[in-house]
């Protein structure tokens, strides 16, 4: 049997959760370019970031922050360097009224891999949307489905295209169930 992928994203049905906010710079800046975590690249150093609490509450080991940063606690974020160390990047952030130690996840690897023929419904930016910078690009793709066939060996990364899915081997997903944890929901493409 071949490998299964699954999509992995925030359980925001857990009662009494927390709500991240945007991440800021050690002077208390909104980082300029809240995007640049979803490039598929390593970024460059970029000292202390924090994070804001918009809605207080249990805190959770993986969480999307605002633009949909994934965060994470450090057994998380150690079990993901340890399985995948090239695919990701951890970067230290601190949480408001929480001295745990946190990260922000970023992944390195942006691959071409959305099989559109079998996702329940893609729709791309047309002339009539008025966005000529986006035309022919995923507007929306929903019951993803990937090609497993274009992973290669990859354990964690975005589709290209659609870089707000966060996509992981079905290795990885098990290793992150046995830490035990919080806030993760898995949906297999």
């Amino acid at each position: 049997m071949g490998r299964r992928y699954f999509d992995l994203s925030d359980d925001m049905t857990i009662p009494g959760r927390w709500v991240l906010g945007t991440p800021t710079d050690a002077q208390g800046q909104k980082v300029d370019d809240p995007w640049m975590f979803y490039r598929g690249q390593r970024l460059p150093d970029m000292g202390r970031l924090r994070l804001p609490m918009d809605v207080p509450g249990r805190a959770l080991d993986f969480t999307l922050a605002a633009f949909a940063a994934p965060v994470v606690h450090a057994r998380v974020a150690s079990a993901l360097t340890e399985l995948a160390p090239e695919e990701v990047q951890t970067l230290p952030v601190e949480i408001e009224g929480h001295p745990e130690p946190f990260f922000i996840l970023v992944v390195t690897q942006v691959i071409q891999c959305i099989d559109e023929r079998a996702s329940r419904h893609v729709r791309k930016w047309t002339p009539e949307d008025g966005r000529p910078e986006k035309l022919g690009k995923y507007r929306d793709v929903r019951g993803m489905r990937i090609d497993p066939a274009q992973v290669g060996d990859a354990k964690i990364f975005r589709p290209r295209g659609w870089a707000i899915a966060l996509i992981v081997r079905d290795d990885v997903k098990e290793a992150l169930e046995r830490t035990g944890a919080t806030g993760t929901e898995f949906e297999e493409v």
